[in-house]
């Protein structure tokens, strides 16, 4: 095969990969973001202040992976269901990662963040792209 025809061939992926990571940076801006703000600011424990970042995050996200990143069709009483339960794993790999992390470990938050989303980021769009809005 030539290599114009692979390159073309991977072009939808690669294209869709990277809006995935573009919106990926929206909602992780989001959550994190949110998550500083509860911790300084608001002095919240960071599993408290790291959820509320989460769940605005997940609006950002589903909004952006629904209509941008995978382009779908499905309707949002499908796809929002499915979504949810990706989310349900998600936010399950978050606290354990914030809690182990900070809680158990005396790690400091914006230490344990990244890892805990970067661990969510693969989760979510392995499950997402295969079955959420497939």
């Amino acid at each position: 095969m030539p290599v114009s025809d692979a390159v073309g061939r991977r072009g939808p992926a690669l294209a869709r990969l990277v809006r995935y990571g573009l919106s990926g940076a929206a909602s992780t801006v989001t959550h994190f973001g949110i998550g500083l703000l509860g911790v300084h600011l608001l002095h919240l424990r960071p599993v408290v202040a790291s959820t509320a970042g989460f769940l605005a995050g997940v609006v950002v996200s589903y909004l952006l992976q629904r209509g941008w990143v995978f382009r779908s069709a499905a309707g949002h009483a499908l796809a929002g269901s499915k979504f949810l339960v990706v989310t349900g794993v998600a936010v399950t790999v978050n606290t354990l990662v914030l809690w182990l992390g900070t809680e158990v470990l005396a790690v400091p938050y914006p230490i344990v963040q990244p890892l805990a989303l970067t661990l969510i980021a693969l989760v979510n769009y392995s499950l997402n792209a295969r079955w959420t809005f497939a």
